[in-house]
This record gives C-alpha cells, sequence and structure tokens, in this order.
C-alpha cells in the first residue's frame, strides 16, 4: 500500500484550503512512508525557512507512526536525539505534521510550517483529512 502522488496532492490542498481560511501562509510537504519528500508547496508569502520546518517535522511523523508534536517532550532524549543524528538530522520533534494511514497501514505524512505549532498541525490534519 502506498502513497501516490495524487493522493499527496490532494492532502496539500486540504492543506491550502486550511491556510486560507485561517490567514496563513504555508510551506506543505507530504512524505511517504519512508519520510522521503513526495510532494511539496509553498504558498506565496510564506517564509523560505518553513520548507525545513514543514519537511523535519514530516519526516519525524512518518519515522514514529504519530504526529511529531507527540514527540516533542521526548526531543532531547538520547534516543531520539541518535536516531535524528544516524539519520543526517532532518527530522525536527516540533508540532505540526501528522501521519498518514490506509486501512490501518502507515503510508506516509503530512507536514506544515509557517504559522503557529497549532496551526501548522491543524492545516496538516485538514490535509490528512482530504484522502
Amino acid at each position: 500500500m502506498t502513497l501516490t502522488l495524487a493522493d499527496a496532492n490532494r492532502v496539500i490542498e486540504g492543506a491550502i484550503e486550511k491556510a486560507n481560511q485561517i490567514g496563513a501562509k504555508m510551506n506543505i510537504a507530504v512524505c511517504d512512508a519512508g519520510g522521503r519528500l513526495l510532494a511539496f508547496q509553498r504558498m506565496d508569502g510564506a517564509m523560505w525557512a518553513g520548507s525545513f520546518g514543514s519537511q523535519g517535522k514530516a519526516m519525524a511523523s512518518a519515522a514514529f507512526g504519530r504526529p511529531s508534536g507527540d514527540l516533542t517532550p521526548r526531543a532531547d532524549h538520547p534516543t531520539l536525539r541518535g536516531i535524528a543524528a544516524a539519520e543526517g538530522n532532518h527530522m525536527f520533534y516540533g508540532q505540526g505534521a501528522v501521519p498518514i494511514f490506509r486501512q490501518g497501514v502507515l503510508i506516509g505524512a503530512c507536514g506544515v510550517g509557517g504559522g503557529t505549532a497549532q496551526e501548522d498541525e491543524d492545516c496538516a490534519r485538514a490535509g490528512v483529512e482530504k484522502l
């Protein structure tokens, strides 16, 4: 079971729709279950630095199969630091990404960056709900 490009684009469309509703300019990344980028869009006016955050949060969410914000309290744990270092330090353990499941199987994650942590997560969830 995989996440297709068409699926990823639907997730991004849903996240952008939510971002427009709340008046935020977002970076939206969708990765596969292995944490590799499948699709990305940066809304007009979104800060470029959010591109790294959205992708890093999506990668962390896919790696652990849970919202990236669930990892924040343990971000300094030696195991999580070690995993991030071994992976190349691309993972971000901050709030703003949610995993994508299909029939109970993890197939990817959506990460968003550019707003508050809660706005990022709300946009990611809205995107995933489009599947």
